[in-house]
Formats: structure tokens, sequence, C-alpha cells
């Protein structure tokens, strides 16, 4: 595995000049970042480094699975089943955002992120965090809801 490979595995973020090649099972979630435009892609990937870390840092997640769910990336708690599903996309055409998070729609986790954040995101309800470009992700929040979404099945026991 070359430095770049290990460097996307550990959620690095690429820079803008570097290729993002990734081991055989990994190369089709990177072709799907790759086909976004660059400005999309720069923000999804960073939202990709902060689940990673999220799940690296949070008690009870284990190892995260990257895959693709519906076309898009998607991050599982496959080893623990501690969480649910978090998948990174753009956002739809009538959303008036660029990209977007998006979770389990029967989870209800959308609606628990409105109520302890209100207004610090955007919602699409029961479904997603949205995002424009240029504007600041509020990162410590957006960690706690990562958090959440990865430790679901643990706080429901």
């Amino acid at each position: 595995m070359s430095e770049e490979e290990k460097a996307f595995t550990r959620g690095a973020v690429p820079s803008a000049n570097m290729t993002v090649s990734v081991p055989p099972q990994g190369a089709d979630v990177a072709a799907v970042f790759a086909a976004y435009p660059e400005a999309v892609q720069v923000e999804l990937l960073e939202l990709r480094k902060l689940i990673l870390d999220t799940a690296d840092s949070t008690e009870g997640v284990g190892a995260i699975e990257e895959t693709l769910k519906w076309g898009q990336p998607s991050y599982l708690t496959t080893d623990t089943k501690s969480g649910s599903t978090i998948r990174l996309a753009a956002a739809g055409p009538d959303s008036g955002h660029d990209y977007a998070m998006f979770f389990i729609c029967h989870t209800h986790l959308v609606e628990a992120f409105e109520q302890l954040f209100g207004d610090v995101f955007d919602y699409e309800p029961n479904r997603a965090l949205l995002f424009r470009l240029g504007q600041a992700v509020p990162e410590n929040e957006l960690r706690e809801c990562v958090a959440m979404a990865l430790t679901y099945h643990l706080s429901k026991k």
C-alpha cells in the first residue's frame, strides 16, 4: 500500500494536487469522491475525516467500514454494530445546499440534532444535515452528532 493509500484509509484529506488512491476494496468509494466537483469533493473529504476521527475517539464504536450505500460513501460500525449508517453526498438540487451528511430516517437522529442544536445546522427533516460551500461547518456540534449516530444502538440499550 502506498503512503497516499495509507493516508486516505487513516482519514487524511488529500490536497488539491494529490491523487486519491486507495486499496482495491476502497477504489469504488474513491471514484465516487473523485466524481464530485472539486469544491464539493474537498468538503465531503473533510466530513469523511471528521467521521473517522470521531469514530476513533468515541468509546464503543470500533472499526469503521467505509463502503457505498445508494451510491454514496457510507460509514458503518460493522464490527461492534454500535451505530447507525452515515452517508455523505451532494445535497439534492432543490435543497438550496451543496452537500450533506445523511442519516437513516427512522432513527430520529436528525430530530434529536435539531432539538439539541436548533439553528446551528440546516436540516432535511429526519434525513440530513445540509451544508453550503464557503460556509463554516460547526465542527464541535457536528462531532457530537456523528458520535450520537455511531453509538445509536448503544444508547438504546
